[in-house]
């Protein structure tokens, strides 16, 4: 089903137009103005616009959506004697005319062939992007047609992105998309969690740092502007970064001058920013705790991911892709999902979204030994804990035992327990995202492989990490 947005301001025309198209099986957005259909483009298929009227007439509306989307298939409809401006606005870009009083069945025919121009473009470009990030973007509803859309007209454009969108809706594959079909693609991807850095340790990550500048810092390292010098950095959860830090990365937006921690100088980068989160940050620069330049400075273009339960009938599709990853990971042989279990699945609000929703299948084929899916699987099994709740959900309430009179509170932790407890967390990610290899953990840390290894003994992580490599 196309949506097809309908231009004429003779109400007649605009009606029978809307029957046909309907009866097509398509959507039709019926609009009596060049100026009330500038605002309906996204997430239109087609255009069918008359090419006389009154205030913005067919050619200008044609100009319009091609500065917008130069793919968006429109026709025009012309009176007899417009041939030759028809032919002009054909030059123009237009993708077909049809005369008036027009053939119905020669219209049926000209919407049907642009639709599908208009999928096959656009699949054609997702099958581009999914090679280029090596996985597949599933997405046949209208929101994440419309979000694809976009992301396709944004990318090649050198323009910071910020993208919005609930936890766990994919984020992070909209910043690989916008690089994958950059100018960028083939310079680097480099990520950058806001929010699992101590706002201590954040500047020097982000911009570097010289020998000697802080405490450990036994030698220099660059930052990750540096790293991602001509390609994009994706700043997820940018919401999370402290204001020291949000001031310094607006002065990078501004110049494209970075200053390591400690250094006399400034070093030029060359770097696309795709910023997410999951917060509403125009309301936190409202608020004050979100500088208001640097917002503005981040939403040059402002993309929206969709929550799952916005587009229900992806996750038939997602479930199966996502059990086939997971029984290729597990290597748990013919699991496929029973019709019911999928329906199940679809009915659910996935507070958690795709992330929810792939623990869930995780779970599913785990505990199976191959064949069908029923949809009891996703009820309590006898012997295990129950599944994890949603994110968002009210912790649970332990009601103890009856007769059992409730027990001792927690001792409080002292500061060197405390203390302890964070810098262990530090070391724990940074071996985790140096995929255990103590080297590059220690100097993304600052501190020399000789410390780094003490910490992990000192801390029970030395087991974890045993088979890391030097």
């Amino acid at each position: 089903m196309a949506r097809v947005l309908l231009v004429d301001d003779d109400g007649a025309v605009l009606a029978a137009l809307a029957e046909l198209v309907r009866a097509q099986g398509h959507e039709a957005i019926p609009v009596s103005s060049g100026a009330e259909a500038l605002p309906r483009l996204d997430g239109a298929d087609v255009v069918v616009t008359d090419l006389a009227m009154p205030g913005m007439d067919g050619l200008e509306l044609l100009r319009a959506i091609r500065e917008r989307d130069e793919a968006l298939p429109v026709v025009l409809l012309t009176a007899h004697g417009s041939e030759r401006v028809a032919v002009r606005a054909m030059k123009a870009g237009a993708y077909e005319y049809v005369s008036k009083p027009f053939d119905v069945d020669e219209m049926a025919v000209v919407i049907d062939r642009a639709a599908e121009a208009r999928a096959l473009r656009a699949q054609s470009r997702r099958l581009r992007a999914e090679q280029a990030i090596g996985r597949r973007i599933i997405g046949g509803s209208a929101p994440m047609r419309r979000l694809l859309e976009a992301v396709g007209r944004v990318a090649p454009k050198d323009v910071t992105v910020l993208v919005r969108g609930e936890t766990g809706v994919g984020k992070e594959l909209v910043g690989a998309l916008l690089h994958a079909e950059s100018p960028r693609a083939a310079g680097p991807l480099v990520r950058f969690n806001c929010a699992a850095i101590p706002p201590e340790l954040a500047e020097a990550e982000l911009f570097g740092h010289v020998r000697g500048a802080f405490t450990g810092a036994i030698q220099g390292r660059s930052g990750f502007f540096a790293q991602a010098h001509g390609g994009t950095l994706v700043l997820d959860e940018v919401g999370e970064l402290p204001a020291g830090v949000q001031a310094k990365l607006l002065r990078a937006l501004q110049d494209g001058e970075i200053q390591p921690v400690g250094a006399g100088r400034l070093e030029k980068v060359d770097v696309r920013i795709v910023a997410c989160t999951n917060r509403d940050l125009e309301a936190e620069a409202r608020a004050g705790r979100f500088r208001a330049d640097l917002y503005y400075r981040l939403a040059v273009v402002e993309l929206v991911v969709p929550p799952l339960r916005e587009r229900r009938e992806d996750v038939p599709e997602l479930a199966r892709e996502l059990l086939r990853r997971c029984a290729e990971r597990f290597g748990v042989e013919d699991a496929r999902l029973a019709p019911a279990l999928v329906d199940r699945l679809a009915a659910s609000d996935w507070p958690g979204n795709v992330r929810q929703l792939e623990n869930t299948i995780a779970r599913l084929v785990a505990l199976s030994t191959g064949g069908e899916i029923g949809p009891d699987a996703l009820d309590p099994t006898p012997g295990l804990a129950p599944p994890a709740p949603p994110p968002g959900a009210p912790p649970a309430v332990d009601a103890g035992v009856e007769g059992d009179s409730p027990g001792e509170p927690d001792r409080p932790l002292t500061l060197r327990e405390q203390l302890d407890a964070v810098e262990r967390g530090i070391i724990a990610r940074a071996m985790t995202a140096a995929g255990g290899n103590q080297s590059e953990a220690a100097r993304r840390l600052g501190v020399s492989r000789g410390t780094l290894i003490d910490r992990l003994k000192r801390f029970g992580l030395a087991p974890d990490y045993g088979g890391a490599r030097r």
